[in-house]
């Protein structure tokens, strides 16, 4: 079983579109059968994430670990399988990440205030009819 020991980027770099962990050896490790491999940077050495989709762009990318003379390579696609090397990259990157979440909002309130009056306009025709107020009936389905 691999699991993410350590997870500490060397730095987090951010353009426009993406969000850049940059790896380092010391602070990067897993453990396979309860033997801990140390990062080494032959290959790939940073995951690229898209700072409004938040996926991870470069799941090409393969990553090498060593232990004594022992190399195990694994991709981006075994990697983000593991719960844990997921949890804690979310944790790295949360704050980079544009949510836009003050427009989605506010199109939820809108949408939800417009929900809303439509109902209560449909509780007023029951109460129109209960009463059999007929003016208040054609005025209230005017607003419909």
């Amino acid at each position: 079983m691999v699991t993410v020991k350590l997870l500490k980027p060397y730095c987090i770099k951010t353009d426009a579109e993406n969000i850049y962990v940059l790896l380092d050896q010391e602070h990067f490790t897993i453990s396979i059968q309860n033997e801990t491999y140390q990062f080494i940077p032959i290959k790939s050495k940073e995951f690229i994430i898209n700072r409004y989709t938040k996926k991870i762009e470069n799941l090409d990318a393969t990553f090498a670990f060593q232990k004594d003379d022992k190399i195990f390579h694994l991709s981006m696609s075994e990697l983000i399988n593991i719960p844990d090397f997921l949890i804690k990259l979310y944790f790295l990157t949360k704050s980079h990440i544009n949510y836009n979440q003050e427009e989605n909002m506010n199109d939820d309130i809108d949408v939800i205030m417009d929900e809303l009056e439509h109902l209560n306009v449909k509780r007023l025709i029951d109460k129109a009819l209960d009463e059999r107020n007929e003016e208040a009936f054609y005025d209230l389905i005017a607003m419909l």
